[in-house]
């Protein structure tokens, strides 16, 4: 009974009549890399790019071409390397770490920021406690890309459990972003969840949707991109005007550093290329590329997307065949093959915390049973019209004194605290 219940994708639990899903350790290990491959194809294939064009398309002839060594360029990538600053966390405070710790941590981050985490940050170094180091009161620019871009750890930790994202997002996104620049990441990271097990691309977007605040301005434009497509799949560029033209309207347009780094913007461009590439690779990358903005960041999410969906092993050789295993992101302590085993070990905690387990059959192999159960949205707010700022915003006399960086510059290193 055991080995046919295994066998198949959902299955009823026992005793409980709830459905569960099941993905082998194998398909998860073979998902979960081609999920960070996406990833760094994408951002080191668009980083040539990044904001050369806003509101206009890029001209064919700037547009990279693919190269098997560029994939290395994802190890001095903010994309990639804040992530890991979470997965340290994680692994080193435990799942149930709170905002206000996690915060802590990205204070002592020394990597370059700009934008919302490098506002959030200075903010956590001048004593203001996570999550208010978000809230509007204290946080100029919520809805900038920041979370959405660096919200990919979430839902590749999270096979098949989106409210696993979002929950993630409540203790890490809630650091540096506030309303649709916080359900940007959420809905990222639900895509990814949804991915391990869905290979429609529309059906994963629609899926991940379900994770976000419907009456957010971000769940509109997920919406709308949606509705481009079905109306004309093969028009990619009928849904680029479509989404200049109304989201970077001022009605859309949220507190931000500057209108090109709007969540919804770009957020649109990384639908554009999941929705309009076909579950291709070059083909995705290329469209969420060329329709500009942070056009790395909107690659990066798309291909890491469509990385989970088609796996390590199915994906073409030209990827990875010249992937630097042994070099490590900046400012980290990961490596590829480090990366791959810390990302297992979450995995297999955030597993049964959220009520699921890890099956072993007779041959030793292990499966994955994956509860299935409706997501529940976080609250909705709206970085113009604000909720309260959450209690405690100062953080302790002793919480101060675990931070060691002052207060710096957009894109700069980090300066640390002169000794008293």
């Amino acid at each position: 009974m055991k080995s046919i219940m295994m066998a198949i994708g959902v299955a009823a639990a026992f005793g409980s009549g709830a459905a569960e899903r099941t993905l082998t350790m194998e398909a998860f290990r073979d998902k979960m890399e081609g999920a960070w491959l996406g990833q760094s194809v994408g951002v080191a294939y668009g980083a040539p790019t990044e904001f050369s064009h806003s509101g206009k398309l890029i001209p064919a002839d700037k547009m990279p071409k693919w190269k098997p060594e560029m994939v290395n360029g994802t190890f001095c990538q903010d994309d990639l390397y804040v992530e890991m600053t979470f997965m340290k966390t994680l692994s080193t405070r435990g799942l149930d770490v709170t905002s206000r710790e996690a915060g802590i941590d990205f204070a002592n981050s020394a990597y370059r920021l700009w934008c919302a985490n490098c506002n959030a940050r200075n903010n956590l170094r001048s004593g203001i406690a996570a999550p208010a180091s978000s809230h509007p009161k204290y946080h100029k620019s919520p809805d900038d890309i920041d979370y959405q871009i660096e919200a990919d750890y979430s839902g590749i930790l999270a096979p098949g459990l989106p409210q696993a994202a979002v929950d993630l997002g409540e203790t890490f996104g809630r650091i540096m972003n506030y309303g649709d620049g916080l359900y940007a990441g959420q809905f990222v990271g639900a895509m990814y969840a949804e991915a391990y097990f869905e290979s429609d691309v529309v059906k994963v977007v629609e899926k991940a949707l379900k994770a976000i605040p419907q009456e957010s301005k971000y769940a509109q434009m997920v919406s709308d991109m949606l509705a481009w497509h079905e109306a004309d799949p093969k028009n990619w560029g009928a849904a680029w005007t479509n989404a200049v033209m109304k989201y970077q309207s001022q009605e859309f347009v949220g507190k931000v550093t500057w209108p090109a780094i709007d969540v919804k913007i770009n957020g649109a461009m990384t639908l554009l290329g999941l929705l309009f590439g076909e579950g291709d690779m070059d083909k995705t990358m290329y469209i969420s590329t060329i329709g500009g903005y942070d056009s790395d960041c909107n690659p990066s999410s798309a291909c890491g997307v469509l990385g989970t969906i088609i796996g390590r092993k199915k994906l073409d050789e030209k990827y990875w065949s010249a992937l630097d295993r042994t070099k490590k992101w900046e400012y980290t302590a990961y490596s590829w093959d480090s990366l791959l085993a810390e990302s297992e070990k979450l995995v297999r905690g955030i597993v049964v915390k959220y009520g699921g387990r890890i099956e072993k059959g007779a041959d030793g192999a292990e499966t994955l049973v994956l509860p299935q159960k409706d997501v529940k949205p976080s609250a909705f707010h709206d970085s113009k019209e604000p909720g309260p700022e959450p209690a405690n915003p100062q953080m302790t006399d002793a919480e101060k004194a675990q931070v060691r960086y002052v207060p710096g510059k957009f894109g700069a290193w980090s300066k640390e605290k002169e000794a008293k």
